[in-house]
Formats: structure tokens, C-alpha cells, sequence
């Protein structure tokens, strides 16, 4: 209970802490879109990395993230950790890039602000009107910023079975309309349970695999291809 209990005091005063940081960027009235989205990456960076210092978190990448820009990563989704481990890999690489969220996210009365400021774009799949804006957005952002990356859950949501979800369509529209590549992630093992138990008294590993780059077509088969590559 108090082990719990000290993981969540920590999280929200950090969160806090953080939201003010990615604030003062989002609201910063004379950075530009790149300069922009490079801060909030770092601060996310920086965000999770303490985040997992605190649960004694380490994790391994199998792989290696491409030099180039411009990419669209596709990542499974089973656990609260899938952003926080994800955005230690890309502190690495000091990759500038940002995160597609559900809307009802940004509406969350605790976490809204934070996804928010924290350079997250919303997306609204029953609104025809936001998924026109959305658009619309993405593709002002990489007419103005040259090293720009997307990262997104083709799942739509967290899955608990054992394999893959179904991907919805939006992951290979969205390359698609961008002209970007797709790189394949896969976060390994049952990551709400090893969030739910954390802290850890010993150093606990998670692993992610990276897969090479792929292009938009038939995204989800390519996708199966590479996780059935590596799941034993």
C-alpha cells in the first residue's frame, strides 16, 4: 500500500512540475514550431527518464532508431509505461517528435493539460471536422519543421490478449498523406503488471524492438511480419 502510495505522490508532483515546464514553451510567445517541439521533447524526455530512475526501471532496445526524420513510429499499447518507456529511447537519439492522442485524453480533468502542453496532438475519430483540422495540422507542422517524428499506438488503445490488436486505420493514413516512413516498435512482456509493481528493489528490464523502415502499404501485415520475427 505505501509502496503505491509513494509511486503515485511522486508521479503527480512531477507531473506538476512538468506542466509548468511544458507550459512556459507551449505558451512561449516568440519560439518557433521547431524549436518548440524540440524543448517539449526534451522536457518529455527528461519527464520519463526520471520517472523510470524512481521505479528502477532500465530499458533495453533491441535495434537501433534510424538517423533520418520525418517517421511515423507504430508502437504496440498494452500499459500505462508504452510513452514513458518509448520516450527514453527517443531521448537517446534526441529525436524531436510528438505524440497522436485520443481527444478524451485532452479532457481528462488531471492528465488534459499535461498531454496538452506537453506538445501532444489531439485526434477526434468520430468528427469529421477535427480529423479535417488534424490533418490539416500535421501537415502545417512538417512544412515548418524539417526534423520532425510522429508516435502512435495503431492499436487505438491498450490491449491486454496476447499478440497484436487489430490497427485502425489512422497510423497509415497518416504516412500516407505525409509522404513518411514507418518504423515498427515492439514493447516486450506485460507492462501493467510491471508498473503496478513497481518500484523495484533490484533494477527491472523492459525490452523494446525496433524494426527496420517500412513503407505505409498494407502497414498492419508488415507490422505481424515483424512481430512474428521476434516474438520468440
Amino acid at each position: 500500500m505505501f509502496k503505491n502510495l509513494g509511486k503515485i505522490i511522486f508521479m503527480i508532483e512531477l507531473g506538476f512540475k512538468y506542466k509548468k515546464i511544458f507550459k512556459e514553451t507551449y505558451f512561449h510567445p516568440f519560439i518557433t514550431l521547431k524549436e518548440g517541439y524540440k524543448a517539449l521533447s526534451k522536457a518529455r524526455g527528461e519527464y520519463s527518464n526520471k520517472v523510470l530512475d524512481f521505479l528502477n526501471i532500465n530499458v533495453k532496445l533491441i535495434g537501433e532508431l534510424p538517423k533520418e526524420d520525418k517517421i511515423l513510429y507504430a508502437i504496440n499499447h498494452r500499459s500505462l509505461l508504452d510513452i514513458i518507456v518509448m520516450e527514453n529511447i527517443f531521448s537517446r537519439y534526441e529525436k524531436n517528435g510528438t505524440w497522436i492522442a485520443k481527444q478524451e485524453l485532452f479532457e481528462d480533468p488531471i492528465y488534459g493539460k499535461f498531454f496538452e502542453y506537453s506538445g501532444c496532438i489531439a485526434v477526434d475519430l468520430e468528427n469529421k471536422r477535427g480529423l479535417l483540422n488534424f490533418f490539416k495540422t500535421i501537415k502545417k507542422i512538417f512544412s515548418k519543421v524539417d526534423d520532425m517524428n510522429l508516435y502512435m499506438f495503431p492499436e487505438g488503445e491498450r490491449f491486454k490478449g496476447e499478440g497484436i490488436h487489430k490497427f485502425q486505420s489512422g497510423a497509415q493514413k497518416i504516412a500516407k498523406a505525409n509522404n513518411l516512413s514507418i518504423v515498427p516498435v515492439y514493447i516486450k512482456g506485460k507492462n501493467e503488471e510491471v508498473f503496478k509493481n513497481a518500484p523495484y528493489a533490484k533494477p527491472y528490464t523492459v525490452e523494446v524492438y525496433v524494426g527496420n523502415i517500412i513503407s505505409h502499404e498494407n502497414l498492419e501485415e508488415k507490422y505481424l511480419e515483424f512481430y512474428n520475427s521476434i516474438k520468440g
